[in-house]
């Protein structure tokens, strides 16, 4: 079989369906339930994602298509929230373990495959350096999930929409700043954690808010942000990109908001070792920053998030292999309190190899699923 992932609505399908006579179609225009980040479909059930809501299997289903077509509308460099929101619910689809690929660390295929991907973008005519955008994501999506592009399209159509045009009023100068927390985990994540950490360095008054409590109406949350001069993201990488309930949170801010300009902030985080590959999720928030007409102002990238998120419960922030990403949050909460502008800063583990990291990291994976009840070769199976 092949396989279909769109997001077209119903006149827009109607348009292009003949051509995918026969394909097994998942359409993503419909609200699903964002990835939680528990990891089960590694270390509980292999392979299958614990949210029962038709996503699942999406693993299962990339396995048993001889090719996958993607046909999503182009958003901040890479996919809507709904497309995104298939590739990060297929996670099960590779194995959490870590090799070395091309001087990069990625996660070790659960099927011997390199599964041909085409991707396909619609909307508003686009500039080289956005189709560039969208060209390097989805190579490093397909590096990730252990595929390969086959080709990369860009369809300009009336029928498709275009972007309202915006017009902001004046910045917003009410001196209020907010660190959204844009993870679906825990007070215990990673991500909170950092804003936590973050909040703690400022020294003027700052809140922490969840995104999670408002999933089911983000219109809510755009109104709650709107009186914050200052946004800070805290956001954890998902499938190389922003997590697909921070793009659709953005999606509806392009949509309703009418407020004035804001400063943006980032601080992400990731499982992976090399910082440096959190630049898409960085250059995302930076398109869509241009398209809201908010100031970007700078983000701090801090890789091998697990690690350190349990260093930082046992030692000092700013002590042993954190406090790179320590002196990075410093420089971020400087450039935040001043309203000043800083060159992304990209944090990796001081004084703490790569081939120690994974080492370690392949240990716990295997030594969790064991305490879940899963044996090795259940933690390698394929469906």
């Amino acid at each position: 079989m092949n396989l279909l992932i769109h997001d077209l609505n119903d006149e827009q399908w109607h348009t292009v369906s003949d051509a995918y006579e026969g394909w097994y179609i998942v359409a993503a225009n419909g609200v699903k339930h964002p990835c939680i980040g528990c990891f089960s479909c590694w270390n509980r059930d292999p392979g299958v994602c614990a949210v029962k809501d038709g996503y699942e299997n999406m693993g299962y289903l990339i396995h048993h298509a001889e090719e996958v077509t993607v046909i999503s509308r182009y958003t901040y460099g890479g996919f809507s929230g709904s497309v995104k929101n298939i590739f990060d619910r297929c996670l099960g689809y590779v194995l959490p373990q870590f090799e070395v690929i091309n001087g990069e660390t990625h996660h070790m295929k659960r099927y011997d495959e390199n599964k041909p991907f085409t991707f396909i973008f619609y909307g508003d005519e686009l500039n080289n350096e956005q189709k560039d955008a969208a060209r390097r994501y989805v190579q490093a999506v397909c590096t990730n999930i252990r595929g390969y592009v086959k080709g990369v399209e860009f369809r300009q159509d009336e029928s498709f929409g275009k972007h309202p045009v915006r017009t902001l009023s004046e910045p917003v100068r009410t001196g209020r700043n907010v660190l959204l927390n844009g993870s679906m985990r825990s007070v215990n994540g990673n991500s909170a954690k950092i804003a936590r950490l973050l909040r703690k360095l400022m020294t003027k008054e700052s809140e922490i808010i969840d995104l999670k409590p408002y999933l089911n109406d983000l219109p809510a949350l755009v109104q709650e942000l709107e009186t914050a001069e200052t946004i800070i993201l805290c956001l954890p990488l998902y499938v190389d990109g922003l997590p697909s309930q921070v793009i659709r949170l953005m999606e509806t801010f392009e949509k309703d908001y009418t407020g004035g300009s804001k400063r943006i902030y980032v601080s992400a985080n990731m499982g992976l070792y090399e910082s440096s590959q959190l630049a898409n999720l960085f250059s995302a928030v930076k398109q869509w920053c241009s398209v809201m007409g908010f100031a970007y102002c700078g983000g701090l990238g801090v890789s091998a998030g697990e690690l350190l998120g349990v260093l930082m419960d046992i030692l000092p922030a700013w002590l042993g292999p954190s406090s790179k990403a320590y002196q990075g949050m410093k420089k971020l909460v400087s450039a935040v309190e001043q309203g000043e502008t800083v060159t992304d800063i990209y944090a990796e583990p001081f004084m703490f190899p790569r081939s120690l990291y994974i080492r370690i990291a392949n240990t716990n994976w295997n030594r969790t699923a064991r305490k879940n009840g899963i044996t090795p070769k259940d933690l390698y199976r394929r469906l």
